[in-house]
């Protein structure tokens, strides 16, 4: 008898448990439910390149002889630079808005000068080396095994690029075989990053994409104006990561990738196709050098591109695709649409995710462009 009570007590406590089971289930799945994809994009940033037929620099265009679109939604340029110049905010244009767009392109035109693209750093070692303020510089050395023959002649090149930027904010230098090795971190400090380019030696296979997309990461940490300048001399052949992946995420960056590499690389069409490819897509370049004096020629080539390049910002208008969004750069007026433009094509948006029962919206993380 003296059992009872027990017994009683214990069914109302297997009752209880399980009429709350549900209850529990229930709410849990409610707050699932109150989960949300949100995406914040703050600020898309885009350098651009003008070029003429022959390769020639335009310069000393101005914010109204550009028009932005993003998936065909016109954009407003928030800020605007060229080169070392002065940073132009909207502020500053909209009173410009009013005037005539044909005439205020066709006056754009008779400013703009063509800029020699052949006279080289060495003709104007002022000009250039100040127009590169305020540029983080990533130099991704190849120290595979395809690099035994000629590796003397890479580090010299590389060292005497790394000398000449000389008013470049500032620069790091990282070497990859099947690894990645971050021999100097970003500095201002010249002679650090030299050391590095000195102190590395030849490795393993080549993991190029893997070490690529680890480079693009870091350089995506910082603010302002980027970019990341690889030498390679020959093909991937460690990596697990697809260079697509690469490209995206270095378009979704705003990182422009300057791609130097040997003929090595060239003899392999596919490796060639996707050097291309790449570069073209982040709004950088591709070249392929047949000797050391050729490697000097390509760096060259990219100090001049990023002292020429316009720099300029939008907040992009209300989009509801999450997915990739295209960018596309035109120039105003019917004597401007001669030149040609060279950026990124587009980006895509990376998601927040979290649960708005539980976290307020301004903690919500920005995304970088």
């Amino acid at each position: 008898m003296g059992c009872k009570p027990t017994k009683k007590r214990n069914l109302l406590i297997v009752a209880l448990l399980l009429g709350l089971l549900p209850l529990s289930t229930f709410r849990t799945t409610a707050q699932q439910d109150t989960t949300r994809l949100r995406v914040v994009v703050n600020l898309v940033q885009l350098n651009v390149a003008v070029t003429d037929n022959k390769g020639n620099y335009v310069t000393s265009l101005h914010p109204l002889d550009f028009a932005i679109t993003e998936d065909g939604i016109p954009e407003k340029i928030a800020t605007f630079e060229e080169g070392n110049g002065p940073t132009t905010r909207l502020v500053d244009i909209t009173a410009d808005v009013g005037k005539n767009t044909a005439d205020e392109s066709a006056s754009a035109e008779g400013r703009s000068r063509i800029q020699d693209s052949s006279s080289s750093l060495e003709d104007r070692p002022e000009t250039l080396s100040s127009t590169l303020a305020g540029a983080n510089v990533f130099i991704l050395f190849d120290t595979s095994n395809y690099m035994y023959r000629g590796f003397v002649f890479a580090q010299d090149a590389i060292a005497d690029f790394v000398r000449s930027l000389e008013s470049a904010d500032k620069i790091s230098f990282y070497s990859y075989s099947r690894n990645l090795y971050r021999a100097a971190a970003l500095t201002s400090d010249r002679s650090e990053v030299v050391r590095g380019v000195r102190t590395s030696v030849a490795g393993d296979d080549a993991a190029l994409y893997n070490s690529l997309l680890l480079t693009v990461q870091d350089a995506s940490q910082y603010p302002g104006r980027k970019a990341v300048v690889v030498f390679s001399n020959g093909p991937d052949n460690a990596s697990m990561v697809p260079p697509e992946d690469v490209a995206e995420l270095a378009q979704s960056a705003g990182i422009p990738i300057y791609m130097i590499s040997t003929t090595e690389a060239q003899l392999q069409p596919v490796s060639t196709a996707v050097f291309d490819r790449m570069s073209a897509a982040t709004g950088g370049k591709a070249y392929f050098s047949k000797s050391w004096r050729d490697e000097k020629k390509a760096f060259a080539s990219i100090r001049d591109d990023l002292a020429h390049l316009y720099s300029f910002s939008y907040y992009p208008q209300p989009n509801p695709n999450r997915g990739w969004r295209s960018i596309k750069v035109q120039l105003v007026g019917e004597r401007l649409k001669k030149y040609h433009i060279r950026t990124r094509n587009g980006y895509r948006p990376r998601p927040n995710r979290f649960s708005s029962g539980n976290e307020p919206a301004s903690t919500s993380e920005s995304v970088p462009n």
